[in-house]
């Protein structure tokens, strides 16, 4: 029997956006008094020494980086002098803020006046035009060109570490635009980034780093940023002892997890034992970045491996943060251990580690982000055969049943249905205690709801093919009014959805040959709802080239299961109808067996059945894939689909002698 299990990309509800923040004075600090005073001197200017201004951090919003004006007149003889183009640009911008006019300066007039000063000589100009350009970037994050971007960028490779906090405090808070990532990865930002992030300049790393996490979040920009040597000094930075870089750092690697090719780059430079070594953190922010990538880097089976070789610290730290007062931090930990949770090994040591008792009591959260994770890793571990046993001595069965109706979320449903789904599959022990639950007349409320969304609905029709294969279990399906419910389901839309519906009628009508009961619910829905029966056996026997092999299969082995049952009432409504009995009968010829083919002599003269009852079929769901067997190719499936229809075809012939 196959188990359903479940894996998990956090992709978080925004992307993991860095933005500047720097103490300073905006422009109102200065009087309209000073600015004129500072007009007067228009042969000589220079802009404050920032000293000790720059404290930058990961944030989702921040405040603004701004500039003003000296009004101090000491050493002015040591102050360069300024070129007509240069005095000109500071009397426009001067002129601009003191209006405080609403205006673009990533276009015309004022881009040009910014422009000259960041290609200046003068240094002062430069750390002027770079801060001007942050504290704009703060304030207006639009979409901007090339000629925008390029003094930036140009700012961003002077020798002034200053300099460079500024214009890469700019490029970082314009790439949160999807426009400017792309278009700054495209003008070979990243290499300047990158010398930055090289720096023993705290500052000048914790910028460098944020703009790299920043643009990390445009999937066309991760190639490049993987092939660009950034990798290796993200992953030293995350080891920095300043808890912003880590921060940064962090972020900039779980921006770095969203695909297979990117998770396998970081592995290769180093990240994992470097996450690891961060769980180990006090910051909720950093343990925060270090699960989530920590959960995607899980969700490959190769990387699973490799976690199990080399981190054996791993489930337990997991565990441990099941119970942290954070409760993002606790959502991504149960995450990452339900991706582990997709390996036999960890299925076990998550169990053994004592997972399940920090599990169990989140499903009782009102938190619903909570309860999804908590019952999606329980599904994953209760696929393992050797949990089944921890699992239902938890006492957590009552709560599993009665989360199918009370929790009110579609993804808490589908988890706990299929955990119960693979507790029941798991063994051939007695599953009484799960009817006793209550575990049918929840899924009779949901399957009956019409309000319940397809997915949820799905994942019922798919535990039902299983509950109805258990020799315990099959009565309750037969006499809760499932059929009457199933029934409709074989015309959905979805083809997994029409299939385990038909399983279950199928492995219901092959308990005819032993159940009075089963022969008279199945006469019940012979023609309604919906048509009932008829009407989809027939819809699917229909010789036509677009039927689903799989749904025609099922519908040929029901139809074995009627004509074998002990109701002659059902025998006779198979045989009198219209085209059910013809279209196998096509089907049988499709083939080049001859009429003496062993197969045809199926059945023998004393009418004697087949052993089999209960249609092989495992349950299907969304994540299992395609439905058929992935070793049996088209040839196999038709032979097979006319080999049953042959066997249809002799049990006629011998019902009608």
């Amino acid at each position: 029997m196959r188990m359903v299990g479940d894996m998990h990309i956090s992709l978080l509800s925004r992307p993991l956006i860095w933005r500047a923040e720097l103490s300073g004075c905006t422009p109102g600090c200065m009087g309209s008094a000073a600015i004129q005073r500072w007009r007067r001197r228009h042969d000589k200017a220079r802009f404050v020494d920032w000293s000790g201004v720059g404290q930058f951090s990961l944030a989702l919003c921040g405040g603004v980086v701004s500039f003003f004006f000296t009004n101090d007149n000491s050493n002015r003889e040591d102050e360069p002098l300024l070129a007509d183009k240069e005095r000109q640009a500071v009397n426009i911008l001067v002129d601009l803020f003191e209006r405080r006019a609403p205006v673009s300066f990533y276009e015309g007039e004022p881009l040009k006046a910014l422009a000259t000063l960041a290609y200046s000589d003068i240094n002062h100009l430069q750390l002027s035009a770079a801060t001007a350009f942050s504290e704009i970037s703060e304030m207006d994050a639009r979409p901007v060109s090339r000629e925008a971007l390029e003094p930036i960028l140009y700012l961003l490779q002077s020798p002034d570490i200053k300099v460079q906090h500024s214009a890469s405090a700019a490029l970082g808070n314009l790439a949160v635009n999807i426009e400017n990532k792309l278009l700054i990865v495209r003008m070979g930002g990243l290499e300047p980034l990158i010398r930055q992030m090289l720096s023993p300049n705290i500052d000048a790393q914790i910028n460098s780093v944020g703009c790299i996490t920043n643009l990390a979040t445009a999937d066309e920009n991760k190639m490049r940023i993987a092939k660009s040597g950034a990798l290796l000094p993200l992953t030293r930075l995350a080891r920095s002892r300043e808890i912003r870089v880590q921060r940064n750092a962090a972020g900039a690697l779980l921006n770095m997890t969203h695909s297979i090719e990117h998770r396998q780059q970081l592995i290769a430079a180093g990240a994992v034992p470097v996450l690891v070594e961060l769980l180990a953190s006090d910051d909720p922010e950093l343990q925060y970045y270090v699960t989530t990538a920590l959960s995607n880097i899980a969700v490959d089976e190769g990387s699973r491996q490799l976690l199990r070789d080399t981190q054996p610290t791993l489930v337990d730290a997991l565990i441990h943060f099941v119970q942290s007062s954070t409760i993002k931090v606790q959502c991504q930990a149960i995450l990452t251990l339900r991706n582990l949770a997709s390996d036999e090994e960890y299925q076990l040591q998550i169990i053994k580690a004592g997972g399940l008792d920090s599990l169990l009591p989140l499903l009782h959260s009102t938190y619903d982000p909570l309860v999804v994770s908590a019952s999606a890793c329980l599904r994953n571990l209760s696929i393992h055969p050797e949990n089944e046993e921890p699992i239902l001595n938890s006492g957590v069965l009552p709560l599993l049943v009665n989360l199918i109706t009370q929790s009110g979320n579609d993804e808490v449903q589908c988890h706990v249905i299929s955990a119960l789904r693979n507790l029941v599959a798991n063994n051939d022990a007695d599953k009484t205690p799960f009817a006793e639950a209550g575990l049918f007349d929840h899924m009779k409320i949901v399957l009956s709801d019409q309000n319940s969304s397809e997915v949820v609905i799905g994942e019922m029709a798919a535990a039902l093919s299983v509950f109805v294969l258990d020799d315990s279990l099959w009565p309750y399906v037969l006499s809760g009014g499932f059929l009457e419910l199933l029934v409709p389901l074989t015309r959905s839309h979805i083809v997994e959805l029409q299939y385990n519906a038909c399983a279950t009628i199928s492995s219901l009508a092959g308990k005819t040959s032993e159940s009075s009961e089963a022969c008279a619910r199945l006469v019940q829905v012979w023609d309604k709802p919906d048509g009932g029966m008829q009407s989809y056996l027939a819809a699917f026997l229909a010789v036509d080239e677009g039927m689903d092999p799989l749904l025609r299969s099922v519908a040929i082995w029901t139809v074995m299961m009627l004509l074998e049952s002990e109701s002659p009432e059902l025998v006779q409504l198979v045989l009198a109808h219209p085209s059910i009995i013809k279209n196998i009968d096509k089907i049988a010829q499709m083939g080049s067996l001859s009429e003496t083919d062993p197969r045809l002599s199926a059945y023998t003269s004393d009418g004697g059945l087949r052993n089999s009852r209960g249609f092989d079929s495992e349950g299907y769901s969304p994540e299992d894939g395609d439905l058929s067997d992935e070793n049996e190719d088209d040839d196999d499936i038709y032979q097979r689909l006319e080999s049953m229809a042959q066997d249809v075809v002799a049990l006629v012939q011998n019902l009608d002698r």
